[in-house]
């Protein structure tokens, strides 16, 4: 049977790739694939579907006997999924300053999740026991929003990793007050590779209750997924998934992205190569007098302070967004299709531009 023929163009050259974000990022070939595969023919609705069940034995396979995946659209819904699910409506949830719920989701944790967040600063992106103590108490205060759950991302938003002990000391504290523990684990799969350990040795192995599971930035064309790790942390949570709008109909277009990735080794194979060439690039930065690199590269992500108008004038020859632009700081973010001459190429780029 011939393909079905279509009036849809390409609007973009698809040889060009930036450093901006992951999420720029195009669709694995394997998970479109897999897409195909699972198109064609009648599936029942709204996760009832053959590829929704398989996904929960792989999710098993990776965090224990007792997790259970829900496969929601974006980042940002199972972030407030997840920590709608931990939390009452008098409930708080502590965070780095820096993390994602705080800084880049239009306050929807706050303003859809009805949730208070109680903010940190951190030196590296990353909570401690001792950083928590600061905004955890007043539990019994009617006069202020109840700490419930401590929220960490690995890898943080600044690109630094939490070893497993440091994750468990952060879950042994949260929990002897407690609270939960919710991991943002859009860039788990970098981390995990990162530190050369299976995903559940940062999460249920330590005590983590609640993940929010990511997928697009590792390769997938939409799709993140909610995992329960503590059945007896959470409540009601088909409910409040269908609640927050983060319900497909048609699910098994979003779990068989994820079963590709999980199934074997994409997720892997994809994460080690986004942090291989952020550490290429690492290297080579380092060599370029005048850029410093502010944070360790322990994942896929490169943050350094230049001249502005330097990076301004590179802004114009590769895409890439400044962190702190008042401070000169910008951010790079190598993906699962960044190649070594895009590397070299941007490499060359800056030196260029460092020697106007």
């Amino acid at each position: 049977m011939n393909p079905p023929k279509t009036d849809a163009r390409r609007h973009h050259d698809p040889e060009v790739r930036g450093f901006a974000s992951d999420n720029y990022a195009g669709a694995h070939p394997e998970v479109l694939a897999a897409l195909a595969l699972a198109n064609g023919g009648h599936q029942v609705a709204y996760g009832e579907d053959a590829y929704t069940e398989n996904l929960q034995r792989i999710i098993r396979s990776h965090f224990g006997a007792s997790a259970e995946a829900f496969p929601v659209f974006n980042g940002t819904g199972a972030n407030v999924v997840a920590l709608q699910a931990v939390t009452d409506r008098w409930g708080a949830v502590i965070c780095a300053e820096s993390a994602h719920i705080n800084v880049d989701e239009g306050g929807a944790p706050e303003r859809m999740g009805g949730l208070k967040l109680l903010t940190v600063p951190t030196p590296d992106g990353k909570l401690t026991p001792e950083l928590i103590d600061r905004q955890a108490w007043g539990w019994e205060d009617e006069h202020r929003a109840m700490p419930q759950v401590v929220s960490i991302t690995q890898s943080t938003e600044l690109g630094t990793l939490y070893t497993p002990d440091e994750i468990r000391a952060i879950c042994e504290h949260a929990h002897a007050h407690g609270m939960k523990v919710h991991l943002d684990g859009s860039r788990i799969a970098n981390a995990a590779a990162s530190l050369d350990v299976p995903m559940r040795t940062f999460t249920n192995a330590v005590g983590v209750d609640i993940l929010s599971l990511g997928g697009t930035k590792n390769g997938a064309l939409f799709g993140e997924a909610v995992v329960v790790l503590n059945q007896d942390a959470v409540r009601r949570m088909k409910h409040l998934r269908k609640l927050s709008m983060q319900l497909a109909s048609k699910m098994r277009f979003v779990s068989v992205q994820l079963e590709a990735l999980l199934a074997k080794d994409l997720w892997l194979r994809n994460a080690r190569h986004a942090n291989e060439m952020a550490q290429r690039l690492a290297e080579g930065v380092r060599a370029v007098h005048g850029v410093e690199i502010l944070y360790p590269v322990q994942a896929n992500g490169v943050f350094a302070k230049l001249p502005h108008d330097v990076s301004e004038r590179l802004q114009k020859r590769f895409r890439f967004y400044f962190w702190d632009e008042g401070a000169g700081v910008v951010r790079w973010m190598c993906a699962f299709d960044t190649t070594e001459e895009d590397v070299d190429a941007f490499l060359a780029a800056l030196k260029e531009e460092m020697a106007r």
